[in-house]
């Protein structure tokens, strides 16, 4: 007998997928009537829709073992570059330092605090060192989400908040992934929970002044956040008021503090106006005052503050201003019609300027801005704003081109704001930057960089601004991430990422996972398509509702230039996209199948349509807009029947195709990606495996936890870098 030779043998049969039976439902709309053959799967609690969904995990684990070492490898690199036992730069609030832990071998942070003190210098806002596994003095722990995470499926911080005298801690959990929330309120003098705990919360909590009242979000069945409840303490829950509820389905409600405290801010609205009602904690007894109006439709943020012993509002609106820009105004003038107000300018409009947003501190305005792509922020002193008088503005400089400098939160009478700073290859930096008096220029002060081990060197890696020229001649701009020593022959991989949606920014920012696809040879494009936020407003209103096409072209637009720069193999390119940034990987994985090698979408929202039709699906109504409203717009309809994945497979050979969801999540369900990758399989014309990866125990964001959240960015890039032929580090 001869004994075969192992590499003549047959290797081990991959099962075939699961194929979910059929039974068509007639969806019928303007006329026109589309036939879903899947929608059963909907069934959360359907034993027989369980089963389907873990018959497809068990395939995608089939298909992809041999991906396990390099899943374990990618792992590995970065838990080796992590420093796990690690801390968050202390932040002043009151007579408190507050501060997180994170500790080697465990999943969650540890909330702490240490106690301030106080003698009138700008010591007093020096955070005190504290060191990674080092005792602090005095130390307190508020909350150990370890502890907390014990014998759970699932574990999210949602919120916390302390009283303005330190004595109580509201902390809000999630042990679902469904994003509603357990308030809890521990006693900091003893550490015993109060006997107040409020159950199915959305985000959002804070007390009143006197710490006697929480206030806090829920939301409807639809999963829309739309009342603002009060809590008094010691009182049953089942007494709690509703202090105020919006009725209208479109519009998107939450609360906060002003910068000063004094009111309670709740904000009311949708992508394209809104209206802010103020309660003066001073006077509860007038209730909630509405500054502006959403029959005026203006988008708007508004800052209640005093300046020189008067009540102020300095508003960031879109009026005559498409960018926003920045007014201030007398909280007298609110009692008039709005034509009839007056507002002074303090920023005026600028077409290469888009204002993010400002607030206030006892001294100096701060905005947020976006310029050349780029966040930013600058400070101007409140003496004299809004007059002849007004001071220039001032603007913390940093020495790289490409970086994100945004607010990282300060105290109204500190004379510090503080900073995060990143760049794709220079870690987050924690600034404190000292705000300029009498002239005198601001002050950096590096607090803290997020260490890298491993022997990270950031100068072995390069980040390069490109254009990619869209279909309408328009240029989009990519950011093109690489590792130094790549050679420019034409051969190496890809991985082109977008999102698109929202105003959202694909900001620089640094990450560690992504090293590994990188030491690996893969050139990393980020494309900050339209319906993102990069260029200003017209850049995001160009690419939603009926200039939606515009995202996906210019993503294939990007691909184009990956494939003619020199950098890539055409044929070695794959995209990466999540939650709207799924609906992109859809439609260009309809429009253009044969620029990719795979395609990974993250909680992709791929049966649009579907959930948008529906304004009980969670978020649906809130959608319009963004998409239109299908419902009552034939052409709104129309056009996003054109574009959206589900209604769009159709015979090609597709790529490598992985769909990654969560079975609790509530933003984008699992029946979309599962009723997708039916209908890719039953239409695809290609050999390539469509798998689907559900995490049971997860929600929008995956399973909780550091590692888990690790795993699951080890599985999507060892999928990437193994469709490549990138598995080896260069």
């Amino acid at each position: 007998m001869t004994l075969l030779d192992d590499s003549a043998a047959p290797s081990t049969p991959v099962s075939a997928p699961p194929v979910a039976k059929k039974v068509p439902v007639e969806r019928t709309h303007h006329g026109d009537t589309f036939v879903d053959n899947y929608e059963w799967l909907r069934e959360k609690e359907s034993p027989e829709v369980v089963a389907h969904l873990n018959a497809e995990q068990a395939y995608t684990d089939a298909v992809t073992a041999g991906q396990e070492q390099l899943r374990t490898d990618i792992f590995n690199e970065i838990k080796n570059r992590t420093q796990e036992t690690d801390l968050s730069v202390p932040s002043r609030k009151d007579d408190w330092w507050y501060y997180g832990r994170m500790v080697e071998g465990q999943a969650y942070g540890i909330q702490c605090r240490v106690a301030a003190s106080s003698d009138g210098t700008l010591a007093d806002w020096t955070p005190p060192l504290v060191e990674p596994g080092v005792d602090v003095p005095g130390e307190v722990v508020l909350l150990d989400g370890n502890v907390e995470a014990e014998g759970q499926p699932f574990f999210s911080l949602g919120g916390a908040a302390v009283t303005r005298d330190g004595n109580l801690y509201a902390y809000a959990v999630d042990n679902a992934g469904d994003e509603l929330f357990t308030i809890r309120i521990k006693d900091l003098r003893t550490g015993e929970l109060l006997e107040d705990t409020i159950e199915n919360v959305f985000y959002g909590l804070s007390f009143s002044p006197d710490g006697t009242t929480l206030f806090y979000m829920v939301a409807d069945d639809s999963w829309r956040p739309f009342q603002v409840k009060t809590h008094v303490l010691g009182t049953p829950i089942s007494s709690d008021a509703v202090l105020y509820q919006e009725d209208d389905v479109a519009m998107w409600t939450g609360f906060d503090l002003s910068a000063d405290r004094r009111h309670l801010m709740i904000s009311i609205g949708c992508s394209e106006f809104s209206e802010t009602r103020l309660l003066d904690f001073a006077a509860p007894e007038k209730g909630l005052q509405v500054l502006i109006p959403r029959s005026a439709e203006i988008l708007y943020d508004a800052e209640p503050f005093l300046l020189a012993g008067v009540e102020k509002v300095l508003l960031t609106h879109d009026r005559d201003a498409v960018n926003s820009m920045i007014s201030l105004v007398d909280a007298a003038e609110f009692s008039k019609d709005v034509p009839s107000q007056r507002w002074d300018t303090v920023v005026a409009h600028d077409d290469s300027v888009r204002i993010n947003g400002a607030t206030v501190t006892a001294t100096h305005m701060v905005v947020s801005l976006r310029k050349d792509t780029i966040e930013r922020i600058q400070v101007t002193p409140l003496e004299g704003l809004g007059t002849a008088g007004q001071g220039a503005a001032v603007e913390p400089v940093f020495d790289e081109e490409l970086y994100t400098a945004s607010m990282g939160g300060s105290e109204y009478e500190s004379p510090v704001i503080r900073l995060i700073y990143t760049s794709d290859f220079t870690p987050p930096r924690v600034y404190d930057y000292v705000l300029p008096v009498a002239g005198a220029e601001g002050e950096l002060l590096l607090r803290k960089e997020t260490p890298v081990l491993g022997g990270y060197r950031a100068q072995d890696y390069v980040a390069e601004r490109e254009w990619a020229t869209a279909t309408d001649g328009t240029l989009v701009p990519l950011s093109v991430l690489r590792r130094a020593d790549l050679p420019r022959d034409g051969n190496n991989a890809a991985v082109v990422y977008g999102y698109g949606s929202y105003e959202v920014s694909m900001d620089p920012g640094f990450g560690v996972p992504r090293l590994s696809l990188l030491d690996r040879g893969v050139v990393f494009v980020i494309a900050h398509v339209r319906g993102g936020g990069e260029m200003g407003r017209h850049w995001y209103e160009d690419g939603k509702k009926l200039t939606k096409m515009n995202t996906f072209t210019d993503f294939i637009a990007a691909t184009d230039w990956v494939a003619g720069s020199g950098w890539v193999d055409p044929a070695r390119i794959a995209a990466m996209g999540g939650s709207a940034g799924g609906l992109l990987m859809g439609a260009v994985a309809n429009l253009a199948p044969e620029k990719y090698a795979a395609v990974v979408a993250q909680v992709p929202f791929v049966d649009a349509l579907t959930t948008i039709l529906d304004p009980e699906l969670p978020l649906s109504a809130l959608e319009w807009e963004e998409w239109g409203n299908p419902i009552t717009d034939p052409a709104v309809y129309k056009y996003m029947k054109e574009y959206t994945p589900y209604e769009n497979v159709r015979a090609v050979a597709y790529p490598k195709i992985a769909a990654v969801t969560s079975f609790n999540d509530t933003r984008v369900l699992y029946v979309e990606p599962a009723k997708w990758v039916q209908e890719l399989r039953a239409k695809s014309t290609g050999s390539e495996p469509i798998v689907m990866k559900i995490e049971m125990d997860g929600g929008h964001g995956g399973a909780s936890g550091r590692y888990e959240g690790w795993k699951t960015r080890a599985w999507d890039y060892a999928f990437l870098a193994d469709a490549l032929g990138a598995t080896s580090l260069r």
